[in-house]
């Protein structure tokens, strides 16, 4: 039992260093790497269910060791993927992109089709305009500039909406977290405090905190309802979003020279281990 639970433990902890390091490259999502990993449904139940009589220590443990985990990804592993963002910005992004795709099969075999009907068709486009539309939101605008108490009062209402914002980033599959921050215009000075152990101005940041916590018991709940009494129609809409959002993971340019040869070999081996992974954690 002890050793099941040790097992357990590292799980958690892997799979939140996971999802905390690739939610800081825009367009992927932490979500769907959630979903991937098939801890997904036991996140939204843990949060959902945090002051359930006579669950509150499991699922807050079960919360604690991920965020433990997804602390870590965020600080130490989130460096490593920026050097290869810097350096190697193109075969990363295409192997991020392979590996997106590699778990929206998953995801479509969760939505346990009974039948082909008009819905199973319509589902997954509302999902994918949906993620275009947000792809489609100019960045910086929720910015608020100027100086006063009327500037301070507004910087912190906006970042309680953009908290909000964000949480549902988290929480929704197929929508990048680090997308919405640029879309806040907030995405550079966050990461470059987090990459510098800046203090001060991650405390800057706590209106935006208070608005994801509260963004994210109010999101999970109707996730959960949602995943409870419409499973297909949810699932397939989560599979909608997560194909709009691959066009974000794309480069602009063409790759060529050596990356013509290991852009689309990254690619496929990103598909090929998210698909394997999935498969087997949901087998």
């Amino acid at each position: 039992m002890q050793k099941q639970n040790i097992k357990s433990t590292v799980h958690t902890v892997a799979c939140g260093a996971w999802i905390g390091g690739t939610m800081t490259v825009p367009g992927v999502s932490g979500g769907s790497m959630a979903m991937i990993l098939g801890i997904y449904d036991r996140l939204i139940s843990s949060v959902n269910g945090i002051f359930q009589k006579g669950k509150f220590k499991e699922n807050f443990f079960f919360l604690l060791k991920f965020l433990i985990g997804a602390g870590a990804g965020l600080f130490l592993f989130a460096k490593l993927i920026t050097l290869a963002l810097t350096h190697f910005s193109m075969p990363t992004r295409y192997f991020f992109l392979g590996a997106v795709a590699g778990g929206a099969p998953m995801i479509f075999r969760a939505a346990k089709i009974k039948k082909v009907n008009v819905p199973v068709f319509i589902y997954p486009i509302v999902g994918i305009v949906c993620a275009l539309l947000i792809s489609l939101i100019p960045e910086g605008i929720f910015e608020f500039g100027g100086t006063g108490a009327l500037a301070v009062v507004g910087g912190i209402l906006i970042q309680l909406l953009g908290g909000v914002v964000v949480a549902v980033a988290l929480v929704l599959p197929g929508i990048s977290v680090s997308q919405m921050l640029l879309v806040l215009g907030i995405y550079e000075k966050l990461t470059a405090a987090v990459d510098a152990l800046d203090i001060m101005t991650l405390l800057s940041f706590a209106p935006l905190v208070i608005g994801i916590v509260g963004g994210i018991f109010l999101t999970t709940g109707l996730i959960e309802r949602a995943m409870t009494k419409h499973p297909t129609g949810t699932y397939l809409i989560v599979f909608g979003f997560i194909l709009g959002s691959l066009p974000e993971l794309i480069p602009a340019a063409f790759p060529l020279g050596w990356n013509l040869l290991f852009c689309p070999a990254l690619a496929i081996l990103g598909f090929i281990a998210v698909f394997m992974i999935s498969k087997k954690e949901n087998a």
